[in-house]
């Protein structure tokens, strides 16, 4: 599933969409610490590894998705961005090194953090499987895409805290391994925002939820909306803008329903010369979040989707 896809070079700016259900949220479970990369040297063209298992231990913790605490001068910060951060910066990554959701599904449990650098190819792999997927590319290419798509990954994390890549964790039952399930990315402010952004293009100034996808494996199992719901959840708490914008590709239909029943409305839709660019016509949607006084108000939406084909 996906919301678009925004990255730094010309292509079909629209992933494969999958339609999911929605169930109840309730634990928090917190990220490991880990050294964040430098941008600046060029990356060489790996052979990433295929989406699958990743281990990780959940926490017991039945206490609220989301908590943050006071930032300090020596934090030692597990999202390193290599450049001065203003105390209110510092105070912003915290709560993003803190940020959870987690999620009871029918089939196992989901579990949303921000990307850790270690996760970074296992995403690189997910995104760019995903992206080769929706454009008809040729298996080849995708090595190539791959590339690409660190390069835009590296990028954007530099931007924290105000843009950030959210990744979900499934496991299958009690015993059972730990495995990516699917990603997203969320702009939280002007700064955080991309230039590269497909048209029709949303205020700079809004959040915008986009490049989300999910594992083939793991699809049709509610993983989609709760990507959505907890980049939700987090936009609510790291942004004073109510207003949430995506993409939906006009062919896309399931995704455009799951978007309509969440609570989002077209804004506006791309001219029909857009296809003179070898591009999918979209609609820009947007969302005004409710004020919650809780964060797990997010997940009391009770309604029951209905299971369609991928």
């Amino acid at each position: 599933m996906a919301a678009t896809v925004s990255l730094p070079f010309s292509l079909d700016p629209q992933p494969h969409h999958h339609r999911l259900h929605h169930h109840r949220a309730t634990t928090q479970i917190k990220p490991h610490q880990s050294p964040f990369p430098t941008p600046n040297p060029p990356q060489p063209l790996l052979s990433f590894p295929k989406p699958g298992r990743y281990y990780l231990p959940l926490s017991s913790s039945s206490s609220s998705s989301s908590s943050s605490s006071a930032p300090s001068q020596t934090l030692e910060d597990p999202f390193r961005t290599g450049r001065f951060l203003t105390s209110e910066e510092l105070q912003k990554l915290q709560f993003l090194s803190e940020f959870s959701y987690h999620q009871e599904l029918k089939s196992g449990s989901l579990s949303v953090r921000v990307m850790m650098a270690e996760e970074m190819d296992t995403v690189v792999a997910l995104l760019a499987e995903s992206f080769g997927e929706s454009m008809l590319l040729p298996s080849g290419y995708v090595a190539l895409l791959g590339f690409l798509v660190k390069q835009y990954l590296i990028e954007r994390r530099a931007l924290l805290p105000h843009a950030a890549t959210l990744v979900g964790f499934y496991k299958e039952g009690e015993g059972e391994e730990l495995e990516l399930a699917g990603t997203l990315e969320v702009f939280f402010d002007r700064r955080g925002a991309s230039d590269s952004v497909p048209s029709p293009t949303p205020p700079k100034d809004s959040p915008y939820v986009c490049n989300m996808t999910v594992t083939k494996p793991l699809r049709r199992r509610g993983i989609g909306w709760h990507l959505l719901k907890a980049g939700e959840e987090l936009i609510s708490l790291m942004s004073s803008s109510r207003e949430v914008y995506l993409h939906c590709r006009i062919i896309d239909e399931a995704p455009f329903n799951m978007y309509l029943k969440a609570g989002y409305s077209i804004v506006k839709t791309d001219s029909i010369l857009i296809l003179l660019t070898l591009q999918r016509r979209k609609h820009l949607m947007r969302k005004e979040l409710q004020v919650s006084d809780s964060p797990s108000d997010f997940c009391d939406f009770k309604e029951e989707l209905p299971s369609l084909a991928d």
